[in-house]
Order: C-alpha cells, then sequence, then structure tokens
C-alpha cells in the first residue's frame, strides 16, 4: 500500500513538473570580465518597465534566472555596474519558454552579446539586421544631404529626398510582407505594432487575421488586437 501511495505522489510531481516546465524559461549566461553589479529581468508590463527578479553578481559574471511565461515577449537584462552611466547596459531579447544561453563582456553589454536558445529570439535577429540596412542608409542620405556643396543644390537634395521617401516604403513593404509571411512567429505582431503601428489600418488587420490561433492568443497577438479595436472605435 505505502509503495502505491509513494507511486502516486512521484507521478502527480512529475505531472506537475512537466506542466510548469512547459511554460518555464530558463535564462542562464555569463558577462566577461564582470567582479561586482547588480543584474535585473525586465519586461514591459502596462506600458511600465518592471523588474521581474534581480541577482547581485559578486567575483564572476555568471547568472540565472527562471521566469514563467504566459507566451513567448521581449525581456531586457539590464545590468547596474555602478559607474554613473546608464548607457549600453541593457540586453534585449526575445524570450520564450525552454533553456536560454546569454553571453557578453561588462565593457560592451549590448554591443557584444551571444544569444543562443530562443528560436523567436533567432528571427528577431534577423529582422532588425534587415531593419539596420534601411536605417543605415537613412543615415548616409541625410549625411549627403549636409555636405556643404549640396547647401544650394536643389535638384541633388530633392533627388536625396526622393531616395529617402523610396527607402522608406522599402522598408514598409519590407515589415508589412515580413508580418503577412510568418503567421506562426511570435515576433509577427510584435514587429507590426512597433514598426508599422502607422501604416493603413487595413493592412494591419490582414497581418492580424492572418495570424495562426497561438499567435494570436499571445500577449503581442491580443496587443495587436485591442490597437486594431481602438483604431476602429
Amino acid at each position: 500500500m505505502k509503495r502505491l501511495v509513494l507511486a502516486i505522489v512521484l507521478l502527480t510531481l512529475i505531472g506537475a513538473c512537466e506542466e510548469t516546465s512547459e511554460r518555464t524559461m530558463n535564462v542562464t549566461g555569463n558577462i566577461a570580465g564582470l567582479k561586482k553589479g547588480t543584474l535585473y529581468l525586465q519586461h514591459f508590463q502596462d506600458s511600465s518597465l518592471i523588474n521581474l527578479d534581480s541577482l547581485e553578481i559578486k567575483g564572476n559574471g555568471n547568472f540565472t534566472f527562471t521566469q514563467e511565461l504566459e507566451s513567448p515577449e521581449i525581456f531586457y537584462l539590464y545590468l547596474d555596474k555602478a559607474d554613473n552611466n546608464d548607457i549600453n547596459d541593457r540586453i534585449t531579447f526575445f524570450g520564450e519558454p525552454g533553456n536560454i544561453s546569454i553571453k557578453t563582456a561588462w565593457n560592451t553589454v549590448d554591443t557584444n552579446t551571444e544569444i543562443n536558445g530562443s528560436k523567436s529570439h533567432e528571427s528577431f535577429s534577423k529582422f532588425k539586421a534587415m531593419l539596420s540596412k534601411f536605417n543605415t542608409r537613412d543615415i548616409e542620405v541625410f549625411q549627403t544631404s549636409l555636405l556643404p556643396e549640396l547647401k544650394d543644390n536643389a535638384k541633388a537634395l530633392d533627388s536625396l529626398a526622393a531616395i529617402s521617401q523610396k527607402n522608406a516604403i522599402r522598408k514598409y513593404q519590407y515589415v508589412l510582407n515580413f508580418s503577412l509571411n510568418n503567421p506562426d512567429s511570435y515576433i509577427t505582431p510584435y514587429v507590426a505594432l512597433t514598426e508599422a503601428s502607422d501604416a493603413n489600418p487595413k493592412y494591419l488587420d490582414s497581418i492580424h487575421n492572418n495570424l495562426s490561433q497561438k499567435v494570436a492568443d499571445s500577449k503581442y497577438g491580443k496587443a495587436l488586437k485591442e490597437y486594431l479595436e481602438r483604431l476602429n472605435r
């Protein structure tokens, strides 16, 4: 009888662990060269950036965070290393259930980062890499427009303005096409909201209607639906 009770208890515990593991995100990593500082796991909740957990680091840069998720979403690792400089101390990553590894260095926290284990983040990184090309082009055109020799050259400035406008249109097309072609990706409603919120509502509506059910039910899927409802009021 005791063996039967023990077996039932063990099966119950195993079942509970399996249920929890389906929504659990484990973030582990190392900040090379860091001897002392406080690391925060953060995310946005009701338009406010809040701390979910924190870890005081002493002696080495190893860290571990465990967080239960409703669905994949954007998280931040913020390092307060008491250097009176809040710039370049925050890592942005698309978190999801499972084991995620993040490695960086104390003096290049947000520029020298290696993130593995999140398929959503892999897609997000590729998306951002493409966007950066459009943004770089914008900067190049703007810098060219500031050249002294073009100050009074209306034709050249008009040409640069046309190039800038064409680049903006291509950027929008990329965001919208990406969103329509990736209905199963959790990053789709997020990029639609952050990069194309001022697009024609009919395009955003098409993106939302095209989402798979699991993505539509996610944090950003619901946010996109709420945004469209506000637009249609």
